[in-house]
């Protein structure tokens, strides 16, 4: 059966200034890694078993009704506004209402150059097509708002970086790529008719109870703050949180150096390129609030009386570090069996990270022991472990519930380990796909104790460690 795609595209038909109409360039063989049967269906796309599916996903066939653009957007690259970034190896094929009724944009990743290439190739290597298909997929499963893999695709190319690598591409599934930086960069350049008409769009996309500005960017701090969160239950590391890559859907996209936390610490930094801890561990919380600022600003020049409007919008901005308490209490609290925290339990939940950190203990495994018992093993200092217990315990009587149930539910078994990340990626690199193959599919269920979960559960020895990841562009 003949793929379809039930495109409905919208983006393609604002201003032919908010984005470059490309097509993406051929590669040379074309072959199928993966495909995610059980998204396409979401989609609605039908004819998934058509033999061309490798060449229609990595750009060298256009599907029926696909308008391929490279999106227009600028963003903060550590602290510092670049005035013009864009979709430099990516292309937009268009949109499609779900089953569900939720509009989703598909994307080409590493498809070849675009105007907004900055002299780049346009390429992906194999290795962080993966690495974002295996991440998406598992936050996914972990029930965190994500970016979507449909489709990863060898190109039987090269691509140089600093050495010669296989070629890859990789088709993204969001809710939309709008992110900060394609609102800054029609406020940076005074465009405001373009920028009112993003705006509006973006309303009726992720918005539509949104009455004005200030409105919507509370939906989007919401959003953002809940996002965040959590990532910190999990000890997830984005690792490159520029506004370019903050979506106003509220969703985790570019899994670039990102990575989960092995051993508890709070200052833990692995993308090689943040040299001063921008974007570590726990600098997530107040980065966040500092990409909301910049939406702020761009979204203030459509306010009637942007000076007037000033206060209201640094209010929303301040009050944010709350919402994110607030979140982040309701996700650990959760973590330790309750339900319905109070302010004092954050106390209780700051001296376990305490402990966990003084024995070097792995964050995941930590807590899952609490599900699955013998948690005290997970502590160097066992006396300190159980004086906190006693106060634990004495704390879960006041529960109606079940603890060990709720604390089942958001502890995982498993999640992708760096070092298993890293060595699924060499052994596709040397042309065996099957560790992906089986991390992927143990991903799908990480709540639940599986014939692999003993494994990819174990901390990395000491020679496996990842200590710093990679951007991979």
């Amino acid at each position: 059966m003949t793929l379809r795609i039930p495109f409905d595209n919208s983006y393609a038909t604002l201003p032919e200034q908010m984005f470059a109409r490309v097509r993406p360039v051929p590669v040379a063989e074309p072959a199928l890694i993966a495909f995610n049967t059980g998204l396409a269906a979401d989609l609605g796309i039908d004819g998934v078993d058509d033999p061309r599916l490798a060449p229609l996903f990595s750009g060298n066939i256009l599907p029926d009704g696909a308008e391929p653009i490279a999106q227009l957007y600028a963003g903060h690259q550590f602290g510092q506004f670049n005035p013009q970034l864009g979709d430099g190896r990516a292309h937009l094929l268009g949109e499609v209402l779900g089953r569900d009724g939720t509009r989703r944009d598909i994307q080409l990743k590493g498809s070849g150059p675009t105007p907004y290439s900055r002299r780049g190739d346009g390429r992906a290597w194999l290795g962080p097509v993966l690495r974002e298909y295996l991440l998406s997929e598992a936050m996914h499963a972990l029930g965190v708002p994500t970016t979507r893999a449909l489709a990863a695709v060898r190109t039987g190319e090269p691509v140089i970086r600093e050495t010669t690598l296989p070629g890859a591409v990789l088709t993204r599934v969001a809710q939309s790529h709008i992110r900060v930086g394609t609102f800054q960069v029609f406020a940076a350049r005074g465009q405001i008719d373009l920028l009112q008409a993003l705006f509006d769009h973006a309303v009726a996309r992720h918005a539509p109870g949104a009455k004005d500005p200030q409105a919507f960017l509370q939906t989007v701090i919401d959003r953002q703050a809940a996002l965040v969160a959590q990532w910190l239950s999990l000890g997830f590391i984005h690792g490159v949180m520029n506004t370019d890559n903050c979506a106003i859907s509220g969703e985790t996209i570019d899994y670039g150096p990102c990575a989960f936390m092995d051993q508890y610490d709070p200052e833990t930094v692995f993308s090689s390129i943040d040299r001063h801890g921008r974007y570590g561990y726990a600098a997530q919380a107040d980065i966040i609030v500092w990409n909301m600022a910049q939406l702020a600003t761009a979204l203030l020049q459509l306010m009637p009386d942007p000076e007037a409007a000033l206060p209201g919008f640094q209010k929303q901005i301040e009050a944010m570090g709350d919402v994110i308490r607030a979140e982040w209490l309701a996700r650990f609290a959760m973590k330790i069996g309750i339900s319905a925290p109070r302010a004092e339990d954050a106390a209780l939940i700051g001296d376990l990270l305490a402990l966990m950190q003084a024995s070097h203990a792995d964050f995941t495994n930590t807590f899952r022991a609490l599900v699955d018992g013998n948690p005290r093993d997970q502590f160097l200092d066992r006396a300190g472990f159980d004086q906190w217990a006693t106060r634990w315990h004495k704390r879960l009587e006041a529960e109606t519930h079940d603890p060990q149930a709720l604390m089942a539910r958001v502890n995982p078994v498993i999640i992708p380990r760096n070092h298993r990340v890293e060595q699924m990626i060499a052994a596709a690199v040397a042309g065996d796909d099957a560790p992906f193959h089986r991390m992927l599919a143990a991903l799908q269920r990480p709540y639940d104790h599986g014939p692999d979960s003993a494994e990819l559960a174990r901390p990395p020895a000491e020679g496996e460690r990842v200590k710093a990841t990679f951007c991979g562009t």
